[in-house]
């Protein structure tokens, strides 16, 4: 088993915004690691505080993807923490070793040991 980080922020709390955000960041992490629903073990969203239009598990669900356990919690507040940010742990079936963890948007500084400026970068 393998896990898959992401990240995506947004510039305003609505389901609108919630649900572009999480199509987006959901289609890149499983285009970018040739995924399908069959490969994933379990889903785990995170949003700040800042977010409660929405729950991103629901828009996840409205994707297709409806034989996949989900999760969703409130992000720890820390003082200076990113704003606005949808954070994804996906744990998958795989024995493949290179694996794209994908931050999108402003969530590209909370890794920028990976992503080096870019959206994605293998690990």
């Amino acid at each position: 088993m393998q896990a898959i980080r992401g990240a995506i922020t947004i510039s305003l709390n609505s389901e609108t915004e919630i649900k572009e955000a999480t199509f987006q960041l959901i289609n890149a992490i499983m285009q970018n690691n040739k995924l399908q629903e069959s490969n994933l073990v379990s889903v785990m969203f995170s949003l700040t505080d800042d977010i409660d239009a929405s729950n991103p598990a629901k828009h996840f669900r409205e994707m297709g993807m409806t034989n996949t356990p989900l999760f969703c919690v409130q992000e720890a507040k820390i003082a200076g923490g990113l704003k606005k940010c949808i954070r994804v742990i996906i744990h998958i079936n795989t024995i493949k070793k290179d694996i794209v963890h994908v931050y999108l948007r402003d969530a590209k500084k909370l890794r920028p040991d990976i992503t080096g400026g870019e959206n994605v970068n293998k690990t």
